[in-house]
């Protein structure tokens, strides 16, 4: 296996998972979320609790969950807990250290959308709704983002913010907000006085200005701006055969 041959879904998901290096208990978002974490639990970080708002904490799938619902989650896990302990106890009594999610659209300050496209009461799309995204963006005390780069995901405005990222009213949210956010063509921080997103590594073959030409705002761009560090052998190796065999993700 040759770790130049990658997608950038591969890319994207292989950052992801190497930036919850160093945190303990990671709660688990669907989708490319759940790739991420269950990488980083397969390769450098074998002692990460997962925690999935269906009430489970300390998971060690054996295979890929389907969902929040998937009943590997429950084998092998630490404790399973109803949603409304879940919530209360882990989340909002302060012990998740970091949430993974993702979003149909984000703004500059790290506001998500998964509400709807278009105007609330006439939208263009209807999507799946916060869940338990809202909770968890105002509760834990980190939020990375994985999404792919696309102009119409990174708007100036979102249409509707389901989960608050860096606004005006943050005063009294417990949370630290987002941090990070990690795409397939580059990531982007929030490492400034207002909270702005920032561009700080790019993907092979990518530039500043191919990025803002799909980013609603004008940029903000580190003067540290470097390259994305491609996946290892070994963690392409775990997602194509162990987590994503279908190339479902990927």
């Amino acid at each position: 296996m040759d770790n130049n041959d990658y997608s950038p879904s591969e890319l994207m998901i292989v950052n992801a998972a190497r930036a919850l290096k160093g945190s303990r208990v990671v709660f688990v978002g669907v989708g490319l979320p759940n790739i991420a974490c269950n990488l980083a639990q397969r390769s450098h970080a074998p002692e990460l609790e997962l925690v999935y708002e269906s009430g489970v904490y300390g998971a060690h799938p054996a295979r890929l969950p389907l969902s929040i619902g998937d009943p590997t989650l429950v084998s092998d896990a630490t404790s399973v807990v109803s949603m409304a302990d879940l919530f209360m106890y882990y989340l909002q009594g302060g012990l998740v250290d970091v949430a993974l999610l993702g979003g149909a659209q984000i703004d500059k300050y790290g506001n998500l959308n998964t509400t709807v496209i278009g105007d609330y009461a006439a939208p263009k799309t209807r999507l799946p709704g916060s869940g338990g995204a809202c909770e968890i963006a105002i509760n834990a005390h980190k939020i990375f983002m994985i999404m792919r780069l696309k102009g119409r995901a990174f708007v100036n405005k979102v249409d509707f913010v389901t989960s608050p990222g860096h606004t005006a009213d943050r005063a009294g949210i417990p949370g630290g907000g987002p941090q990070l956010v990690i795409t397939d063509r580059a990531l982007f921080d929030f490492a400034n006085e207002e909270h702005e997103m920032t561009l700080i590594e790019i993907a092979p073959g990518e530039t500043v200005d191919s990025i803002q030409a799909d980013v609603g705002w004008p940029l903000r761009v580190s003067p540290t701006l470097r390259d994305m560090t491609p996946p290892t052998v070994d963690e392409l190796r775990i997602v194509r055969e162990e987590l994503d065999p279908t190339g479902l993700y990927r």
